[in-house]
């Protein structure tokens, strides 16, 4: 499943033209599903249509015949001057008899519904004028809004602010990205019957779903042992940030891994789980790191000034490694890029600020680019940069010609913004490089896992151990197909 830009939905619509697939049946599938899907929620209200010009506008006009057809009351409101596929919907929307007012005859109207067919994913700067006025006087109305694809005006300012979007084909960039995510409201994609070589686009971001993500859970066989299951060492900790591998530790155990190992300075009071290994030491050095048994690493969350020690310490080890927080630096990703090791990166934007050299709000702003050209600068390291959504990117090694693969997360909410969540993550990921998933693997299934069980222990004050104890209730759940993606009606 794919990320359109306006532009990727643009030639998707050309391709499935060229493949013979009339662009006016596109039109007639997409103004029918706004229609069923107003009905759905907004059902006993009376109905107005707002049409721009354009398909989107099209859109509206075949969605309020359908809404005629089904005897439904409704009220056309709408832009002169269309062309195509567009003007066809006008003619068979005045076929049955509805007259359609001009756009600036819309008043309020109590216990009514606004269907939004103004503008869709065309738009080439803000909107200003009578337009910017329209957009305001809906959100001043207090009017329940439905949107066609996306709420008009987006991704400026002003736009609509919509309590359903019904996106059409695919997901756009403002279905997943704040803040214009909080601007669709509840998001429901809907098919249009676009043949899928249309719609396919390996250069396109991808968006991690539960279809896609349930084939890489691990598997255990009935004679599984904690030896053979994956073993896990997590390197961290510092005098005053005791928790941070202790949670590492307890997100690699509800992960499914076998064992952990923490290790940790000795001057510092870790508590970790009861059911992990304690390795104490004197200092950071892989000789003592080179006794645990593992299949892969976590180190960096919470080692403070010793992280950048730590992490080559780790290195020496030549196992599979997720490098978080304190192990986030310049000489260090340079040299595990070097080594070629399976290796998972997992910055916050203002980690990933201080290694692009680009200030934060930047990477807010743009944080695919940002992961981009983090995976570009270490080929063949993993990029996770954590956010509202937490976007990936991979540059594989033995192709820096081509553009890194990207995806962005579906799962996780904002009551997940608090301190530890990281660390729980990084535990995730390392307990799935240790299972035998490949990096690019297990970073995008560790980061759906965890914020699917996030999404399940969902409310105010959301700690982090308390996201790891759910992580096995996520696992079951997708194992079982008993997930819902957000988008599904």
């Amino acid at each position: 499943m794919y990320l359109y830009t306006a532009q990727a939905m643009r030639e998707a619509d050309q391709r499935a033209v060229a493949l013979g697939y009339p662009s006016l049946v596109l039109m007639e599938a997409a103004g029918k599903q706004a229609a069923s899907r107003l009905l759905q929620h907004f059902e006993g209200r009376s109905i107005a249509v707002l049409c721009g010009k354009g398909n989107n506008g099209g859109d509206g006009l075949v969605a309020a015949r359908w809404l005629a057809h089904w005897g439904h009351p409704v009220r056309v409101y709408a832009d002169e001057g269309h062309t195509g596929d567009a003007a066809i919907a006008r003619q068979a929307l005045q076929a049955h008899g509805l007259e359609i007012a001009p756009l600036s005859a819309w008043e309020p109207a109590p216990h009514s519904v606004l269907l939004d067919a103004l503008f869709g994913t065309g738009l080439r700067g803000p909107l200003g004028g009578f337009y910017a006025d329209l957009v305001e006087k809906v959100n001043q109305s207090g009017l329940p809004v439905v949107a066609v694809d996306l709420p008009s005006g987006l991704p400026y300012q002003p736009h609509i602010r919509a309590d359903l979007t019904v996106a059409l084909a695919g997901l756009k960039n403002e279905h997943l990205f704040y803040p214009h995510r909080a601007a669709c409201g509840r998001i429901v994609l809907e098919s249009i019957g676009m043949p899928p070589r249309a719609l396919h686009n390996p250069h396109l971001p991808e968006v991690l779903c539960k279809t896609a993500m349930r084939p890489l859970l691990p598997t255990r066989p009935g004679n599984a042992h904690k030896g053979s299951v994956g073993r896990v060492l997590v390197a961290g900790g510092y005098r005053n940030y005791t928790g941070a591998p202790s949670l590492a530790a307890l997100g690699a155990y509800r992960t499914g891994a076998g064992l952990v190992t923490v290790a940790y300075p000795a001057d510092c009071a870790i508590s970790p789980p009861p059911e992990a290994v304690r390795l104490p030491l004197l200092e950071w050095g892989h000789a003592e790191l080179q006794a645990v048994r593992a299949e892969a690493v976590a180190v960096g969350m919470g080692a403070g000034a010793g992280g950048v020690k730590a992490a080559l310490a780790a290195l020496q080890l030549g196992k599979p490694t997720v490098l978080d927080a304190d192990a986030l630096h310049k000489q260090v990703l340079s040299a595990y890029a070097k080594a070629g090791l399976p290796t998972v990166l997992t910055p916050h934007p203002g980690e990933a600020s201080r290694l692009l050299d680009i200030p934060s709000e930047q990477i807010a702003r743009a944080p695919l680019e940002a992961a981009q050209a983090l995976a570009e600068r270490y080929p063949g390291l993993v990029v996770v940069l954590k956010g509202g959504p937490t976007v990936l990117a991979w540059q594989p090694p033995g192709a820096p010609t081509s553009s890194p693969l990207l995806a962005v997360n579906s799962t996780g909410n904002p009551h997940m913004a608090s301190g530890g969540m990281g660390d729980v993550l990084s535990g995730v990921v390392a307990a799935l490089l240790a299972a035998g998933l490949s990096a690019w693997e297990a970073a995008r299934l560790g980061v759906y896992l965890h914020g699917l069980a996030g999404d399940l222990a969902r409310k105010p004050g959301l700690l982090a151990h308390e996201v790891a104890e759910a992580l096995p209730s996520a696992m079951k759940r997708l194992q079982l197909d008993r997930v819902r993606d957000f988008w599904e009606p």
